[in-house]
């Protein structure tokens, strides 16, 4: 989806560790999502230089709802294919205490989510064609299948 914004490229023990990946000023410690590589963000910081950071790859559900329209471009949707809704997640991430929005894996309905619910960031498939696969990341309740 953006380059820089997740990474798959370490192992934490158990296989692939895929996580998000932010930015922390050296400065003032805020840490950014998106990531920032330009200038701290923080209005009360001088500035400082900006570290690339792994992020929690856990934390409580802080909202959730459902998609039921197709949303407009640059979202990449075959407008002849019928519309599938889809759930999103705001996630307050575990040590961060930051909020991150993003879509449940495919089959998660909000019926299945409830505030305080514990997920993790695990990939995900934005579009995929014969030449191209688009990720992205997806929030999966703990202790869902994979």
């Amino acid at each position: 989806m953006v380059a820089g914004w997740f990474t798959d490229d370490t192992d934490d023990g158990d296989g692939v560790d895929f996580r998000l990946l932010g930015t922390r000023c050296a400065a003032c410690a805020s840490v950014f999502f998106p990531r920032e590589d330009s200038f701290c963000r923080n209005p009360a910081c001088g500035g400082g230089e900006l570290v690339e950071v792994p992020l929690s790859k856990r934390g409580p559900v802080w909202s959730y709802t459902d998609g039921r329209y197709r949303p407009p471009a640059p979202y990449v949707s075959d407008p002849d294919a019928e519309w599938e809704p889809y759930t999103l997640v705001a996630v307050e991430l575990e040590a961060e205490r930051m909020v991150v929005l993003g879509q449940a894996v495919p089959g998660v309905r909000v019926t299945d989510l409830a505030v305080g619910m514990e997920v993790e960031v695990v990939p995900g498939v934005l579009n995929e064609n014969a030449e191209t696969v688009w990720t992205t990341w997806h929030w999966r309740p703990v202790g869902a299948p994979s």
